[in-house]
């Protein structure tokens, strides 16, 4: 696909590397990158990431075939009442938010209203690092991309942003906006949570410097998830509070479970549901492996 003019929106690690992705395989005649502070201008200019790098959102969304959100998921409703008057009748507006339902129901009406179309995405890629800086032209290569229509979606805008994510080389999966928030709690918002409580038990000053000490590589790669942005992990967090409740519940009885063989001295239950897990891991990371 070539579009006309994509306009990004925010240009920090998944922004940025849309830009790069979309200039390096020829998506757009004309890659333009909204950003909200100045000096921004001059960074993402330098990391050639996108041919044009502005703070006048008049002159970035004018024109726009689509428009990509990359902004924190609690700015993007009030993002796009700012500059809702400036948008092509016909164009299509995307976003990269972690939580869908709240969203693509706020955003499908009043976007609609301008003439245009909304279709909610989440490319599931990301990175421990921030800012423009981090941005990477393959982010999205071999990713899964989840697309998540309304009940009145357009679709050829629909057809538009699966292609789109197709062209940056992820796999676009079609699901609800209920679907999508309650898996993503499960599998990414989850282990995000168990990573920071994690770091908080371990790193804890209570225990001591020695205890800081021993932790090795599986704690680091264990609490990783931690050192994502606090602000932007309170945003998905409170939109998504339902079912984050629910898969933490989930994990509770989990761990209840091996509290209950602990206790037991249950050596063989305390195998059973480990070698479970494994098999569960090892089967999802080489699904071909006989």
């Amino acid at each position: 696909m070539q579009l006309g003019k994509l306009t990004i929106v925010g240009a920090g690690l998944i922004g940025g590397s849309l830009g790069l992705a979309a200039r390096e395989r020829q998506l757009a005649k004309q890659v333009t990158a909204l950003v909200r502070r100045p000096e921004s201008v001059e960074q993402c200019q330098s990391l050639k990431i996108a041919q044009e790098v502005t703070i006048d959102a008049t002159d970035a969304i004018a024109d726009a075939d689509l428009i990509v959100l990359c902004t924190p998921v609690a700015s993007m409703v009030d993002l796009v009442k700012g500059w809702l008057s400036n948008l092509k009748v016909g164009a299509v507006v995307t976003d990269v938010g972690s939580t869908k339902r709240d969203l693509v129901n706020e955003l499908t009406p009043i976007i609609g209203e301008a003439g245009a179309h909304f279709v909610g995405s989440h490319p599931m890629a990301g990175s421990a690092q921030t800012g423009p800086s981090a941005a990477r032209a393959d982010l999205f290569e071999g990713a899964v991309c989840v697309v998540t229509p309304g009940s009145g979606t357009d679709s050829s805008a629909l057809q538009i942003v699966n292609q789109f994510w197709k062209s940056l080389g992820s796999q676009a999966i079609v699901t609800s906006v209920d679907e999508h928030d309650q898996l993503v709690a499960r599998c990414s918002q989850l282990p995000h949570l168990l990573s920071s409580v994690l770091a908080k038990i371990v790193l804890s000053p209570r225990h001591g410097e020695l205890q800081r000490q021993l932790c090795a590589t599986g704690f680091k790669d264990m609490s990783r998830l931690a050192s994502g942005s606090p602000v932007m992990w309170r945003d998905i967090v409170v939109s998504n509070g339902e079912a984050i409740l629910g898969v933490i519940d989930e994990f509770s009885e989990e761990l209840e479970q091996l509290k209950g063989m602990i206790k037991a001295n249950s050596k063989e239950d305390i195998k059973s549901w480990l070698s479970e897990s494994k098999q569960l891991r090892d089967e999802w990371q080489n699904p071909d492996t006989d």
